[in-house]
């Protein structure tokens, strides 16, 4: 795949156009190309509700088999940010 050729005056103007862009850029300078950008494939938001939703069975699991409420790690927090606090 072919690198689109872009100055890099119009390649900072349109800078959130080519981030949302999947095309490689190469950008140039007087004529020469002095570095290209190459966009990452985009993880889709539902990834990453996946990936919180795991995250929260995870942590409920770990409390369960503590045998801690959900209650209490929050009460903990609030005690450490008031001790922090003085």
């Amino acid at each position: 795949m072919l690198a689109a050729k872009v100055g890099i005056r119009e390649f900072r103007e349109n800078l959130a156009s080519y981030l949302e862009a999947l095309d490689p850029v190469a950008i140039t300078r007087h004529g020469e190309t002095i570095g290209f950008f190459i966009p990452t494939r985009r993880r889709q938001e539902n990834e990453d509700i996946l990936a919180l939703r795991s995250a929260a069975e995870r942590l409920d699991s770990m409390l369960q088999a503590a045998g801690v409420s959900e209650d209490e790690p929050i009460s903990d927090f609030k005690k450490a940010r008031r001790r922090r606090a003085t």
